[in-house]
């Protein structure tokens, strides 16, 4: 090791490594070939959500744009749609990161109101 003073991101760096250690806790490995295609096709997947949303709430945006509170309300619930369809997108990456199968938390996602089909 070199005598160079270590930055304070070094230091906290050392240190959270330390508590993973104390903990019996290590770092994600590598994700595999699988893994990497199944997270893009999560994020592909949930792109095409967010682009539907914003396609509907450009349409109630066009239809509220005469009254303020409900261009108000519109952009509220757009803003709660986004959040909902990130957490939900993110929720997945990080079943497939972790190698968890897909369980009926991922019915979730489905609009309410829409039956699961049938094969």
């Amino acid at each position: 090791m070199s005598d160079a003073p270590k930055s304070a991101w070094e230091i906290a760096l050392e240190k959270l490594q330390q508590q993973d250690r104390e903990r019996g806790t290590s770092a994600p490995g590598p994700l595999t070939d699988n893994q990497k295609k199944e997270i893009a096709s999560v994020r592909q997947r949930y792109q095409a959500k967010m682009a539907e949303a914003e396609i509907l709430h450009n349409d109630e945006r066009r239809k509220a744009l005469q009254d303020p509170e409900a261009l108000a309300k519109v952009e509220e619930e757009y803003r709660i749609e986004r959040r909902r369809i990130d957490d939900a997108r993110e929720r997945d990456i990080e079943r497939v990161r972790s190698g968890k199968k897909k369980s009926a938390a991922g019915e979730a996602t489905r609009p309410a109101g829409r039956p699961k089909k049938r094969r």
